[in-house]
């Protein structure tokens, strides 16, 4: 939840990025081959996590109880756990939860709520920027982990509740089943703190194009606020939306991963990472059937390492290293 202040060179543009701003980001990273391993590995996964319902062989309710604890076979590849439920399945199911979360915190955090309240602080300035500011640093002082565990566990009970009164009053059906209060929950507890970033970092860079010569024009001539911000500033700080969003995803990632650890994240029979690998947690278990924690660690250290590697790569490519 820690910010960075990056600064971007936009070559003297008026409007939008510079011409091949896009093709040029795209040539450094290619160059750098940890970067290309980075998103091939992301790409993969995310591919699993969004086909899950085509991809995997199995659901992951589907139980054999007959063959619980099995190690890895034709029919299993990646064996089964203690309710004989494929373990493929569940690693590619709780993809998709992973999935699901990080796209819902980054594009309402990083790339709707920051930028938008990063745009107008920058931009506006004055009692605006330091209500904006104040804010954001009363979120970014609280201790993000505990917090997250205690909104979590109080939140959780009662939009369970509120889903089910959804269901029983509406047309909708199996949404507890789906773990939609769960994902609401966790989505909503990370989005309080993962905007903050995102609006520090463009409200940084708006502070120095709001004085150049295209943005002051802009202004004697009458241009309103909205169209300042949108047609002028928002395409000059493109670049930082991206890098934000790729660098986040990491973070938040790993923070559904360590609340469903702890108990008050994605709640079975939902599957998820941090599901599997509270399964299998015991030392007792693990010695006698590793798979169970293998399996789920394999995928977090290869997505975590991922982000890691790719995320670096964008920010050097967007300093233009």
């Amino acid at each position: 939840m820690t910010t960075t202040r990056t600064d971007v060179d936009y070559g003297g543009e008026a409007t939008g990025t510079p011409a091949g701003a896009w093709t040029q980001l795209w040539q450094r990273l290619r160059r750098k081959k940890l970067a290309m391993i980075g998103l091939v590995i992301i790409v993969i996964i995310y591919t699993f996590g969004i086909g899950a319902n085509w991809l995997a062989p199995y659901s992951f309710t589907e139980q054999d109880l007959l063959r619980g604890l099995e190690g890895p076979t034709s029919d299993h590849w990646l064996g089964t756990d203690r309710l004989g439920r494929d373990m493929l399945s569940r690693a590619i199911y709780s993809a998709r939860t992973t999935v699901i979360i990080t796209a819902l915190v980054i594009v309402t955090g990083g790339l709707i709520i920051g930028p938008t309240l990063g745009l107008i602080a920058g931009y506006r300035g004055g009692r605006t920027d330091g209500v904006i500011g104040r804010v954001g640093d009363v979120f970014i002082s609280l201790p993000g982990l505990p917090m997250l565990i205690l909104i979590n566990a109080s939140l959780s009970p009662r939009v369970v509740e509120a889903t089910k009164w959804l269901e029983a009053n509406s047309f909708l059906s199996g949404l507890v089943e789906n773990g939609v209060p769960s994902y609401f929950t966790v989505f909503g507890a990370l989005s309080l703190f993962f905007w903050v970033g995102s609006m520090r970092i463009i409200r940084a860079q708006v502070l120095q194009i709001r004085e150049r010569d295209f943005v002051t024009a802009s202004v004697a001539m009458g241009a309103t606020t909205s169209h300042i911000i949108y047609r002028h500033l928002l395409p000059n700080v493109s670049f930082l939306l991206i890098l934000g969003a790729s660098t986040a995803l990491g973070s938040v990632a790993g923070s559904e991963l360590l609340l469903t650890w702890f108990g008050v994240g994605v709640q079975p029979p939902v599957p998820s990472f941090g599901v599997m690998i509270f399964e299998a947690g015991s030392v007792r278990t693990f010695s006698a059937h590793p798979h169970l924690l293998i399996v789920p660690s394999m995928f977090v250290v290869a997505l975590l390492y991922a982000f890691a590697l790719f995320g670096d790569a964008l920010n050097d490519a967007v300093r233009g290293r």
